[in-house]
């Protein structure tokens, strides 16, 4: 059978990259995938031809991901950009964010799931507003790992002194809000010093180039120590005359692992039973994991339907009615206090009323605005959430799938705002809760 320790190992790392703009991450991408060869001869000759149309003497690699300025350009909304390449070490999945201060949001799309997040600065402008935001997304998202590439080395002579100022700089910074880990690494995406190949012209840093980081870096992923949730998507009875009686609760693992024979207990419900059985790819198994999808065939017949959470009975989350958490919110139009919502957290969505913003966090210096009255794009802050029905939630800080939400609008299906149940960058003064009188049923 296959041990908990077996199924943690892996060869994938996610990572997103962000910066601001002009910093040249679209220089970075594109020599992290020409340097890696990761790049088909004939997306290489079409680089080259565009470059030769535009007077370059070799291959401008932005160019690879010119894509999204195309569509900038076009006024089309512009989206996290996902690739994907490998090394004889390790695949990758690269969430390219945007650059531009409005598409800041994005990033939190990219970053959710990543592992890694490569924060670029030009080392002539050094740590700027948007670096700043970067950084405190990734700690708000409880990134492991953080790599500051300090770009365009080439264009300050490649001086040790800047690079090291830029680095002490942005990782007190980093520390301050939480971040577990940086590395720094002077680069020059143009050039090519330090991101696949070490450079010749930097001899005074001895560490890894970024390549070397990414594949070295250890990945944790949450399989043996981590809370074990399935969020029940779909209910299969097919009424086959094969299997007249056949009923299961099929769902993508969210987290941690289920085994045959299991006591597992089904919330908001509290109802529990066992598992009798696990079906993989049509196939049954004793053990299932992170991110497989699934279906689970139970030993008692107990009412459960789409937005149900199927977890171990020994490790059962709480249920509750109040949320408080840390968002970003994404919208151009504001989130208010008194704002009906609808709160989608894993396949459950329930109706909502924003009770309270206590603050909003000020990035220059990480103090906190209090009671804003709103959140506007981009923002970020504290929200206490008053749900019609009670929610099976685990802290952000256990578990960074359930732990998560997002806000809607009831109205149009806008996506409003994605939040961190139980995030905090620091303890704002505390909050007068008020009646709960106010005319609503929940």
């Amino acid at each position: 059978m296959t041990t908990t320790t077996e199924l943690t190992e892996t060869t994938l790392l996610r990572f997103a990259t962000a910066g601001s703009v002009d910093d040249g991450k679209s220089t970075l991408v594109g020599r992290l995938l020409h340097d890696s060869k990761s790049i088909l001869t004939d997306q290489l000759e079409a680089v080259e031809r565009a470059s030769a149309g535009r007077g370059a003497e070799g291959p401008d690699l932005a160019l690879l991901t010119d894509g999204l300025r195309a569509e900038r350009e076009q006024g089309i909304t512009i989206d996290v950009a996902y690739r994907y390449f490998a090394t004889p070490k390790r695949r990758f999945i690269l969430a390219d964010t945007p650059g531009h201060v409005q598409y800041t949001r994005n990033m939190v799309t990219g970053a959710s799931t990543a592992e890694l997040t490569v924060i670029l600065i030009d080392a002539r402008n050094g740590v700027v507003e948007q670096t700043r935001r970067h950084a405190a997304l990734a700690a708000l998202l409880r990134v492991p790992h953080v790599v500051l590439a300090v770009n365009k080395m080439d264009l300050v002579d490649y001086q040790e002194s800047v690079f090291a100022a830029i680095a002490e700089e942005f990782t007190a910074y980093a520390l301050e809000l939480g971040v577990p880990e940086v590395t720094a690494i002077p680069i020059s995406a143009l050039a090519g010093d330090n991101v696949v190949d070490a450079s010749a012209t930097m001899d005074w840093y001895g560490g890894p180039t970024v390549l070397e980081h990414l594949e070295t870096v250890p990945v944790a992923h949450d399989l043996s120590h981590c809370h074990a949730r399935l969020p029940v998507q779909y209910v299969i009875r097919p009424q086959t005359a094969e299997h007249p009686d056949y009923r299961g609760y099929a769902g993508q693992i969210a987290a941690g692992s289920f085994r045959v024979g299991e006591q597992i207990t089904v919330l908001p419900s509290g109802r529990s039973t066992k598992i009798a059985g696990i079906d993989l790819l049509g196939e049954p198994v004793d053990v299932a994991w992170t991110t497989q999808s699934v279906t689970l065939l139970l030993e008692d017949d107990i009412d459960i339907s789409r937005g149900d959470l199927i977890v171990p009975s020994k490790d059962a989350p709480p249920t509750t009615q109040d949320i408080e958490a840390t968002v970003c919110h994404v919208a151009d139009a504001p989130l208010t206090v008194g704002h009906r919502v609808l709160l989608k957290h894993g396949t459950r969505t329930v109706k909502a009323l924003v009770k309270d913003i206590p603050s909003r966090l000020t990035l220059s210096d990480l103090s906190l605005h209090p009671h804003p009255g709103q959140l506007v794009a981009n923002d970020i802050g504290r929200v206490k959430i008053r749900t019609a029905e009670p929610l099976p939630v685990d802290s952000y800080a256990d578990s960074r799938r359930t732990g998560s939400f997002i806000l809607i609008d009831p109205n149009d299906g806008t996506t409003l705002t994605a939040g961190m149940v139980g995030e905090s960058f620091a303890s704002p003064e505390p909050v007068k809760d008020e009646s709960d009188d106010d005319g609503w049923d929940f």
